[in-house]
């Protein structure tokens, strides 16, 4: 098979964001990531709904379909039943997914169709000039509330979580890098794969993860970059981690207390049980870093395959075999 890069899926269409905006960084990671995954260009077909984020398609080489507010997820559903083999990808934002979409969302990530969602989330409505979204922080004055929002902002984690998703990572549009192992890791997983990636808007939103992202902030004393079978250590001298303390997660340093790196929490992406995961999801500076990487990858039967299991078996054992057959069944009258 012909080796691809990055090139390859690289559409002629102009990009047309903002000067600055993440959904650049995004784009790239993407494009980088793909060729590592070794599949075929035409096995891709990138999904989106409505807004800055949706754009995507056009962007990349590959098929794709614009589709409408909120929607996508009914589209990519469509298709991955139509044929397992493609690998799907819906692009989405917080608006698209999280309001007018909310209720396709959830049920993608209950029902685990074999698909990747990326949930680019820059807490506001882009494309329609600066409204809050659903995952807008409390009091920030928008174009369509000027006074502050009086909202309790959405959680991605929590409805993941809410939900028995089986895939969940989180990462800053500021780290291709961890990026592009996240999206390679969603690809290979069997399921639906949630990414939330925080994304900066430089018009409506910008700075919004400043005490996150920010140039002048140590990432590494207010992000924690998990792995799977990896002790939670972070910090820039690596010499603080997690622990459980009676039921609830604290941070604590090594070395102080008596506390030795064998007592910091080992990360289990893969355990069933959601406790930690959610736990993971909620932590927020300044009291905890921010959880990036892939929190929750666990094993489960996928809805696609489940459905075609249906078809085969209704194939095999259906009384009828042709329109006739059902036809000429039964009772019968003649006019």
């Amino acid at each position: 098979m012909l080796e691809l890069t990055n090139k390859d899926f690289r559409s002629d269409q102009e990009i047309r964001w903002c000067p600055g905006c993440g959904d650049y960084a995004i784009l790239r990671s993407l494009q980088k990531a793909l060729p590592q995954i070794g599949r075929k260009k035409e096995d891709y077909v990138f999904i989106s709904g409505i807004g800055c984020s949706s754009r995507f398609p056009y962007y990349m080489n590959t098929y794709g379909f614009h589709s409408i507010h909120g929607r996508a997820p009914a589209f990519a559903t469509g298709i991955k039943l139509a044929n397992p083999k493609l690998s799907v990808w819906q692009i989405t934002g917080d608006g698209d997914a999280l309001a007018i979409g909310g209720n396709h969302f959830i049920h993608a990530l209950r029902r685990n169709i074999d698909i990747n969602i990326l949930l680019f989330n820059n807490e506001i409505y882009g494309l329609t000039k600066g409204q809050f979204s659903p995952t807008s922080k409390k009091g920030i004055k928008t174009k369509s509330n000027p006074h502050g929002t009086t909202d309790d902002p959405f959680s991605a984690s929590n409805i993941a979580n809410g939900a028995n998703s089986t895939f969940f990572a989180r990462v800053a549009d500021t780290n291709p890098k961890l990026m592009q192992k996240i999206f390679i890791e969603a690809e290979q997983h069997r399921g639906t794969s949630l990414v939330e990636i925080l994304q900066n808007c430089v018009i409506f939103n910008d700075k919004t993860f400043e005490s996150i992202t920010g140039k002048k902030i140590n990432k590494k004393d207010v992000q924690l970059i998990v792995e799977h079978g990896k002790p939670m250590i972070f910090g820039s001298e690596s010499n603080k981690g997690i622990i459980f303390n009676g039921s609830k997660i604290e941070v604590v340093k090594i070395g102080e207390n008596g506390i030795n790196e064998e007592d910091i929490l080992v990360h289990n992406a893969k355990t069933e049980d959601s406790f930690l995961h959610s736990m993971l999801g909620k932590m927020m500076p300044p009291e905890f870093p921010i959880v990036m990487g892939v929190i929750r990858s666990v094993e489960r039967p996928t809805f696609n395959d489940g459905m075609l299991e249906q078809i085969e078996y209704e194939k095999k054992n259906a009384k009828f075999k042709n329109v006739n057959e059902l036809i000429n069944s039964g009772e019968t009258w003649k006019v």
